[in-house]
């Protein structure tokens, strides 16, 4: 169900079903069995769920990155799928992953991992690259003399700071986290996600985080949707999950899941 999708929705995922194929035996897993959901503009919703929940098939959908066999998934109103579409959302998607080494070229210096998109995009000429790069990096609090610096010569936290200048350098409409803050210590995560929070206000992208961490999920949420076995078992406003959540998953979760340091309500 698509909670109150009269809103003004970046992304929505209506009915989607998707089936995996398992090594060797010629059947089907279903991964997402009738999931909808919408993502408000500028707003952060976060996806919530354990190992095989679904969570991260789920963003790889939203990307357009993995097709569904059934269902509709729309970005900014328009399907995303079909002539012209990958060129309509170029650069208006963006993605930042749990170990930004997958994302960063060790052989590349800083600078240019995080304006290579811009070449991707066309947006901006080749002569401006590194000055919108290093202004990007003083964006995410990252000093420009790390931009001529390679990866394995940052700690973990400024990696991912890099990653999210990255995937923040073409001023998508939409960032999907996935699992962005998990590698980190619990002290370097409350820094990167008060980061996320404060770029989202001065820049009104829409956010989608995705993690196995409830607490971190409800720090950094507008809206939250509890994922459990390929279905979206409960959504709603984050203030429902400081202990009023209806679905005995979502108050397993609130149970056991423990609370960092730097993330209590």
């Amino acid at each position: 169900m698509i909670e109150n999708e009269n809103f003004n929705a970046i992304s929505v995922i209506r009915d989607v079903v998707l089936d995996f194929k398992t090594r060797g035996r010629g059947q089907s897993v279903r991964a997402l069995d009738g999931v909808s959901l919408s993502v408000p503009r500028g707003q952060t919703t976060g996806i919530v769920g354990g190992s095989g929940s679904g969570k991260t098939t789920l963003g790889r959908v939203m990307l357009g990155l993995v097709k569904p066999e059934q269902g509709q998934v729309l970005f900014d109103g328009r399907p995303m799928t079909g002539r012209g579409a990958f060129d309509r959302m170029r650069g208006r998607l963006q993605v930042v992953l749990q170990n930004p080494d997958w994302s960063l070229n060790p052989a590349l210096r800083v600078w240019r991992s995080v304006s290579e998109p811009l070449a991707v995009s066309g947006s901006v000429a080749r002569r401006d690259r590194r000055d919108a790069a290093i202004e990007m990096l003083g964006l995410v609090g990252l000093d420009r003399v790390l931009a001529d610096r390679r990866p394995h010569e940052l700690s973990g936290g400024q990696r991912q700071r890099v990653a999210i200048a990255r995937a923040m350098i073409t001023s998508p409409d939409l960032i999907l986290f996935d699992e962005a803050v998990t590698a980190l210590d619990a002290s370097v995560q409350t820094q990167v996600l008060n980061l996320i929070r404060d770029l989202q206000a001065q820049r009104g992208f829409a956010a989608v985080f995705i993690s196995h961490d409830l607490a971190a999920v409800r720090y950094i949420s507008d809206h939250i949707a509890v994922a459990y076995r390929g279905s979206i078992v409960e959504t709603g406003p984050v203030e429902r999950f400081y202990g009023r959540a209806e679905h005995p998953y979502t108050r397993q979760l609130l149970s056991t899941l423990p609370v960092p340091h730097g993330l209590e309500p």
